[in-house]
């Protein structure tokens, strides 16, 4: 995984798996403390305290389509070759909550990526799970709660093309206005392609 952004697309994959109907993402980019933190937390099944220990071995997977489970090694492992920090909290039948720190600074630290893409990605995929987007850059923040949206839109699927466009162009234009190191390239700004 060559991005932040790609480890997140990971996790909340893994915590759809596990029966999330509520997946909280949230980032903090602090350049005063030099910090980036991510923070996935799900509503999910959770973890018995012995597969705790067994989801950060590589060889150790629950997926039947291969035999190594890489992603959270490798947002471990992101973590620690940039002087961060790497958590993971689970309670049976509460959910999981995944908390990696990073130097934002260090010359090892994964760029961010495109978390826009990836969110769109996970809303186009999932239309039943709902997503809570936080994202704070210094002193700015952007939000983004499917929620809500599902609140405006009443019967029109989440998924609805012209729904996704509206949330795409939200998304950009939240992670511009807060200056994010995250990229939002010209086709995910809503506007045509």
């Amino acid at each position: 995984m060559l991005t932040l952004a790609q480890h997140i697309l990971d996790i909340a994959e893994n915590s759809i798996r596990a029966g999330a109907t509520l997946i909280e993402i949230s980032i903090e980019e602090d350049n005063d403390q030099d910090l980036l933190s991510i923070e996935i937390h799900d509503n999910g099944h959770g973890m018995p305290p012995e597969m705790i220990k067994k989801v950060l071995d590589p060889f150790y997977t629950t997926k039947t389509v291969r035999r190594v489970g890489l992603g959270l090694p490798l947002l471990k492992d992101a973590a620690d070759r940039a002087d961060g920090v790497f958590v993971l909290d689970s309670t049976e039948n509460q959910g999981t909550k995944v908390r990696a720190t990073f130097v934002l600074s260090h010359l090892d630290r994964q760029p961010l990526g495109a978390i826009n893409s990836i969110l769109i990605i996970l809303i186009i995929s999932n239309s039943s799970v709902d997503f809570f987007y936080k994202h704070r850059h210094n002193d700015r923040r952007f939000e983004l709660d499917t929620r809500e949206i599902r609140k405006e839109i009443d019967d029109v699927p989440i998924n609805h093309p012209e729904i996704i466009k509206y949330i795409r162009g939200v998304i950009a234009e939240g992670l511009i206005d807060i200056g994010s190191e995250a990229e939002t390239p010209l086709n995910d700004r809503g506007g045509s392609k």
